[in-house]
């Protein structure tokens, strides 16, 4: 089994996740970060366990991508719930987060209240939010935002648009998944499970800063 790495997404050639160190310099507790081998695989395991739970949790593992390795721009559209359309394309420029939830989904209202505050940290740098919701009708979507305050449009994935333009990134029944696009559009950075809200600060941190 593989040991994580040092952090030094400058020079790496690979995505690959957080250091311990890092873990606890960011107070993220040490369970969540993880390193497993593909049979120890905690998306596999709990598929496998038919325990009835109504979503997949991720294990909290955080990978990062080198800039030089980030490969080409995503490419999503669709419509968010309200109505509005909304492409990629028009991200260019700017650092892009994607949350990928539904109101059922345990660890998403957990880590809801994370991502408003980050978003309204961020929002003023330039960062643009977007929730990615690949379940809900439009009413329970709407009965979430209001019930946690989320100041920023979902996009309304029942039909797997978005999610299937991101499955590289993001395994289909791995929700919540936190996606970070660089400026190019580029993913920057991925959290498998529940957003640590001071992990989630410093990867956007970092898209912002380059």
């Amino acid at each position: 089994m593989e040991e994580a790495v040092t952090r030094s997404i400058r020079s790496t050639k690979r995505p690959r996740l957080l250091t311990l160190g890092m873990a606890l310099a960011l107070a993220v507790p040490v369970s969540l970060v993880v390193t497993s081998c593909a049979a120890e695989d905690p998306l596999a395991q709990q598929a496998a366990a038919g325990d009835g739970k109504n979503y997949i949790a991720g294990d909290g593992s955080v990978t990062e991508y080198a800039e030089a390795d980030r490969g080409e721009p995503v490419e999503v559209s669709g419509d968010l719930f309200d109505g509005t359309s909304v492409s990629s394309a028009a991200w260019d420029g700017q650092v892009t987060v994607l949350n990928f939830w539904y109101a059922s989904c345990a660890p998403c209202r957990e880590e809801a209240p994370s991502l408003v505050a980050l978003h309204d940290e961020f929002a003023p740098q330039g960062a643009a939010f977007y929730g990615v919701n690949i379940r809900d009708e439009r009413a329970t979507a709407e009965a979430f935002e209001r019930s946690f305050g989320i100041p920023y449009g979902s996009f309304d994935d029942k039909d797997g648009g978005v999610l299937l333009d991101m499955t590289q990134y993001v395994p289909p029944q791995a929700v919540p998944t936190t996606i970070v696009l660089d400026r190019e559009g580029r993913v920057s950075a991925r959290i498998l499970g529940l957003a640590d809200r001071s992990t989630l600060k410093a990867l956007i941190d970092d898209a912002l800063a380059e």
